[in-house]
């Protein structure tokens, strides 16, 4: 009986195998590649194979009749396919199509640095900020680090690709800050406002810029603010310059906080380690203070309140060019405020809501004075020019902007946005001459636009942003309509290019206002080719550009005196190449970068008499900064060294015969160079639980003391020129910062290592 069961057994395995259908084929992508590791079955049943390197499968069922074959792997949109399984072989060929994700997809980036929490480190964050020695600090100063700036020492803001720092614009949580800097002393390059801590992430855009954003001929540095704290926290901060402190309130249910701050610096005590070529007779002095506050609502959306305020003043003398006994006093009082308050949430069905409304004002009371050896005020009337130096101005600002922009998730990671904006601003400005005589002028404007953007995913490799802007403005009275494309391509080895075209308009600035006639916007063209690759440890970037200006306002003198825009006559263009490499691998507990920019630039725009490269931009400018963390010693090291080719320099002069500005003398500065090192010691580092988080802090600014010409200028007459230097040889910083409930000391260790 057992050898006839058997028996049976055998040939019903035989009948059964014989009745069996091969299946096979191969597995290719929509590019026709081979995909490894795909698993193919026929639905509801055991039989299937998976896909070797070549993209081959092959596997045997003994099911007949109508199928469904099914083949899926991460990464790509799963197949089906039904078919019919008889005695014959069966080839089943599957092109499957790749799904675009976020962790695949190409970056369309050309143009923009980026840095954030998802893109953690990009370029720069708060950590990498107030660990650049030469930034002290100062969120625009640590990007002069980064190709495509400007070394100028002499002016605040950043000077991009070209261009002024006036065709640099500044946005926080997609409002625009109008007074980012604190405001212009002359000859000293004045610093931000803002706390880096303040910001979770940033988009420092060199060119090219979103069609979000406008009202900037060069570049846009685009910060996002924190949202909720992790917990509630509190800090205190006592340094040469002046001390402050803060707290941050999580509530009990991590669904809402607030926080205040107060800051107060006073330069006295580093004008004691530092010794300054001024004669500040008020020495530099500044009350700031801020409140925030965020609700998470309901439905995973923010609402984040942000309010500042600040007051300062300073007053210092310098030698008068025109003589040799008399002086030059300047001394300037600032009152400024920033109100900003932003609602993004999620509104359903892959729509996504952010609006804000901003409020700010900012007065400047500015008084001039010729005084004699005894500092004493003196009038001087003939030559006439000596009067002219007694002056005062008066400036009152206010700013008002409301915006809104919708945002919807289509399949994948494309997506559409659109939205609209609307500005508000009037600025009086009162020039007070040395008889009493005065000169009121009022500008106002109201500027709309509406904007519309598209991501568009073809595939993970393959990606486009295409937008446009409309604009329209009181002050010109005619619209703008900004068209802006890029396009981006990854490599298999992750690499990636991106091409990126746009216009960008601008209208004039207020202190060459009211014209004299009237205005168009200013244009600049941008064509942006980068080549870049970026990993979790290095990232290496090329980029090329060129830019086409035109429409750029030209100046005159006024009745008053002053200068003011008389035409959209001027013209320029620039064009270079920049590179980036930021590595955290090669060396152990090393985080180094190094920027290189060529510009070759030229315009002829206010009062130049024929297109020449600005006194602003240099051919060559170059950074380096190195940081590393020694953590037996609980210390960090930082360096950074930055160069830059002479830039040019000119007096510009109008000459009545030929009724025209000429240059009447011209050359080129010393070459730029500044070593800057830092040292950060945390002693909490190790303990166990400890109270206090301390960090100290030492920092010296152009260690070696390298001079440092940034420009001329020019007596009345143009018989003598004096250099425009820095205030200081060197500058000294020494602090300490102690952080209550958040330990932030492994932040400034492994933040970017």
């Amino acid at each position: 009986m057992m050898k006839r069961a058997l028996l049976l057994l055998t040939l019903f395995t035989g009948l059964k195998l014989g009745a069996q259908t091969r299946v096979l084929g191969k597995i290719t992508d929509n590019r026709g590649n081979p995909v490894a590791g795909v698993s193919i079955t026929l639905k509801s049943s055991y039989d299937g194979a998976t896909s070797d390197s070549l993209g081959n499968f092959s596997f045997t069922s003994a099911e007949k009749g109508k199928q469904i074959i099914e083949a899926s792997i991460v990464g790509y949109r799963p197949f089906s396919q039904e078919v019919t399984l008889g005695s014959a072989e069966l080839l089943v060929n599957i092109s499957m199509k790749e799904l675009v994700t976020e962790l695949k997809a190409v970056v369309i980036s050309a143009g923009s640095f980026v840095a954030s929490d998802k893109n953690k480190g990009a370029v720069l964050n708060a950590i990498d900020i107030v660990t650049t020695p030469s930034a002290n600090g100062d969120v625009t100063s640590a990007f002069k680090t980064l190709p495509g700036t400007q070394q100028v020492g002499e002016s605040e803001g950043l000077f991009v690709r070209g261009g002024s720092a006036t065709e640099s614009k500044i946005y926080m949580d997609g409002n625009l800050v109008n007074n980012f800097f604190y405001s212009s002393t002359p000859g000293i390059a004045t610093r931000g406002r803002f706390n880096p801590f303040l910001f979770k992430g940033t988009i420092f855009s060199s060119g090219g810029y979103s069609a979000l954003y406008g009202q900037a001929l060069s570049s846009a540095l685009i910060l996002e603010s924190k949202d909720l704290p992790d917990r509630t926290e509190a800090d205190l901060a006592i340094s040469v310059v002046g001390l402050g402190g803060g707290i941050q309130k999580l509530a009990k249910n991590k669904k809402a906080s607030w926080g205040i701050s107060y800051n107060y610096t006073n330069l006295w005590l580093a004008f004691k380690f530092n010794k300054y070529k001024q004669d500040f007779y008020t020495i530099p002095e500044y009350h700031q203070g801020d409140a925030n506050f965020r609700i998470k609502t309901k439905s995973g959306g923010m609402i984040k309140y942000y309010g500042y305020i600040s007051s300062n003043k300073t007053a210092f003398r310098n030698p008068d060019i025109d003589s040799a006994v008399l002086k030059d006093a300047f001394s300037i009082n600032n009152l400024n405020t920033y109100q900003n308050i932003n609602w993004r949430d999620n509104l359903g069905n892959g729509w996504r809501l952010n609006a804000g409304i901003s409020f700010s004002t900012n007065k400047d009371d500015i008084l001039n004075e010729l005084q004699d050896a005894s500092n004493n005020k003196t009038l001087i009337t003939t030559p006439i020019f000596y009067a002219f130096k007694n002056f005062q101005v008066q400036n009152r600002a206010l700013y008002a902007q409301a915006r809104a922009v919708a945002e919807k998730k289509l399949n994948g990671l494309n997506t559409i946005r659109f939205g609209s904006d609307y500005f508000y601003s009037k600025e009086k400005s009162t020039y007070i001459l040395y008889d009493g005589t005065r000169f009121p002028g009022t500008v106002k404007d109201n500027l709309v636009s509406v904007f519309a953007e598209a991501d568009i995913y073809i595939t993970n490799s393959l990606a486009a942003k295409l937008g446009s802007r409309l604009e329209h403005s009181d002050l010109v009275g005619k619209w703008n309509l900004a068209p802006r494309a890029s396009i981006a391509y990854k490599f298999a080895d992750n690499s990636q290019a991106s091409f990126a075209y746009g216009l960008f308009y601008q209208n004039p600035e207020r202190r060459y206002l009211p014209a004299l006639a009237s205005l168009d916007y200013s244009r600049a063209a941008h064509y942006i080719l980068q080549y870049q690759k970026l990993t979790s440890q290095r990232t290496f970037r090329v980029e090329a550009f060129y830019k086409k200006y035109s429409d750029l306002y030209k100046t005159t003198v006024s009745l008053g005196g002053q200068e003011a825009a008389s035409s959209n006559n001027g013209f320029g263009d620039a064009k270079g190449v920049e590179l980036f490499w930021r590595d955290r691998k090669t060396f152990k507990d090393v985080d180094y970068w190094i920027s290189y920019s060529y510009l070759d630039t030229k315009r002829d725009y206010l009062n130049y008499p024929y297109a020449i490269t600005p006194s602003f931009a240099a051919n060559h400018t170059a950074s380096l900064v190195v940081k590393r963390f020694v953590v037996p010693w609980k210390t960090g090291f930082n360096l950074s060294y930055s160069f830059a080719t002479g830039r040019p320099y000119y007096r510009i002069a109008y000459d009545n015969a030929q009724s025209k500005y000429v240059i009447t003398d011209a050359g080129k500065t010393i070459n730029y160079n500044s070593m800057s090192f830092s040292v950060n010691y945390l002693p909490a580092l190790g303990k166990k639980n400890p109270k206090v988080f301390t960090v100290w802090v030492l920092g010296v600014n152009n260690v070696l003391g390298q001079n440092q010409v940034f420009n001329y200028n020019y007596s009345n007459d143009g018989s003598r020129k004096v250099p425009v230097t820095p205030p200081s040889k060197r500058f000294i910083f020494i602090g300490c910062f102690l952080s209550f409930g958040v330990d932030r000391t492994q932040d400034a260790i492994n933040n970017n290592l």
